[in-house]
């Protein structure tokens, strides 16, 4: 047997080259309720949060309305037709369409809301390739783990035959949190050093050197069970 049944996807950085309309719906955001509006480095750090986390870490001084008045602001702003539609990353797609052909169980677990990734999922065209999606708002937010157990519990899945693939360190870190392995992906918003610090095990230039590297763990595997 191969050593991973799942494939847990984040989804903003990894699947999705989001950063720019974050960044920018969260600048908007801050301009319209005449708040100090962060830079881009500062609304990069967050990206893979939950909202409520995001928004503790960009103005820790907000109280619970105005950070509440904040999100609905920027929830607008996403929903909006202001700021361009972000896309997948080249080969997110074909990745995702690889995995599904060779068996994959697959699953999204993503900082965004039931809302905004129902949104995505539709505009991608990718919404019937997921077997289970688990949002933030569904769950406790990156780095705790229970959006990956919730995930795995569904697709009834031990932690040691599943795979989280992602782009930060919240990623790394809910998957160690679970006990799962993690593969980081360098084209989102943490650097290596930081991926192989918070527990990735593997580091991938960009999605498309997954499926080699996954098939490079099948025989792997299958040489070891041949003993």
């Amino acid at each position: 047997m191969r050593p991973y049944q799942l494939l847990v996807f984040d989804w903003d950085g990894t699947l999705m080259d989001s950063e720019h309309r974050i960044v920018t719906c969260m600048q908007a955001a801050a301009r319209d309720i005449g708040q100090a509006v962060p830079q881009h480095r500062a609304v990069r750090e967050i990206i893979g949060l939950g909202m409520n986390e995001a928004v503790e870490r960009l103005f820790p001084e907000f109280g619970k309305e105005q950070r509440e008045r904040f999100i609905s602001v920027y929830r607008t702003h996403w929903l909006g037709n202001g700021v361009p539609a972000s896309s997948l990353f080249p080969g997110a797609r074909e990745v995702v369409e690889w995995a599904l052909a060779n068996d994959y169980l697959l699953a999204v677990a993503t900082g965004k809301s039931r809302l905004g990734l129902d949104k995505v999922l539709e505009e991608t065209g990718l919404d019937d390739c997921f077997h289970v999606t688990r949002c933030a708002d569904e769950a406790f937010s990156k780095p705790h783990p229970q959006m990956l157990q919730d995930i795995l519990v569904d697709l009834d899945t031990p932690p040691d035959q599943a795979l989280v693939i992602g782009d930060s360190e919240y990623d790394m870190q809910m998957a160690a949190n679970a006990r799962v392995d993690a593969v980081g992906v360098l084209h989102g918003v943490h650097d290596s050093e930081r991926l192989l610090a918070s527990g990735a095990s593997h580091i991938l230039e960009d999605l498309p050197e997954l499926p080699l590297w996954l098939s490079a763990q099948n025989h792997r595997k299958m040489n070891l069970d041949r003993g």
